[in-house]
């Protein structure tokens, strides 16, 4: 069982496909981290990640680990515990540029599908180009999606407001348009995917609507 759960920031990709795994006994990989992991890791090593050949020189070099365990996701480069360094605002802000470098993706991608070859129970992937590119074949395909406002205000409220909604939206706009308009594997919604408007839905009822469709994929009902 392959879960592909896709779509921009703000959706609720991470806190749906966590609970959905945990309620489904399946794996979990947060492809999103592996991305912010690279990056970091060319921050910290003084590559200009605007410099999509430097990017690329760089792209085989760190060791990067995931963790599948939905309860206690983790994540590590060159052995160090990067959970928290990859979530500060300067990898935010540099993250779609360090991503959108083919070397990388294709780095990436490798990672990925080594993760979920290691599943054998099955797992939830979440990104935004898994039922796309990494996992074409994946058992269910959900695309989220939500309003921009909607997204910003989620957004604003994990950071404790250390950053205002409208600045948060204007950010999440600017990832999403480059995130979508990306040469290699774009954001995009899979043409087989269920799409789930999480705008006017609790992170429960979303949760329920997407645990439901894989029970039903499971049983062939």
């Amino acid at each position: 069982m392959i879960v592909a759960i896709d779509g921009p920031s703000g959706t609720g990709k991470s806190s749906t496909s966590r609970a959905v795994a945990e309620k489904l006994g399946l794996r979990y990989l947060d492809t999103g981290a592996q991305y912010r992991a690279i990056t970091w890791w060319m921050l910290s090593n003084g590559v200009d990640v605007n410099d999509p050949v430097a990017v690329a020189d760089q792209a085989g070099k760190p060791s990067i680990v995931s963790g599948t365990d939905p309860l206690a996701p983790a994540i590590t480069v060159d052995g160090i515990d990067a959970g928290a360094p990859i979530r500060t605002q300067e990898v935010t802000a540099a993250v779609s540029a360090v991503s959108a470098v083919p070397e990388v993706r294709t780095r990436m991608v490798e990672l990925q599908r080594a993760a979920v070859s290691g599943a054998p129970e099955g797992i939830v992937v979440e990104g935004r180009d898994i039922g796309t590119t990494v996992l074409p074949d994946a058992t269910v395909k959900i695309f989220l999606t939500a309003s921009a406002e909607a997204r910003a205000a989620r957004r604003s409220g994990e950071l404790n407001g250390a950053v205002t909604v409208a600045a948060t939206r204007a950010d999440l706009i600017r990832r999403d348009t480059a995130d979508s308009s990306r040469t290699t594997s774009p954001l995009a919604k899979a043409a087989d995917a269920v799409e789930v408007d999480t705008t006017e839905l609790t992170l429960t009822q979303v949760i329920e609507c997407i645990v439901t469709l894989v029970e039903e994929k499971r049983t062939g009902s």
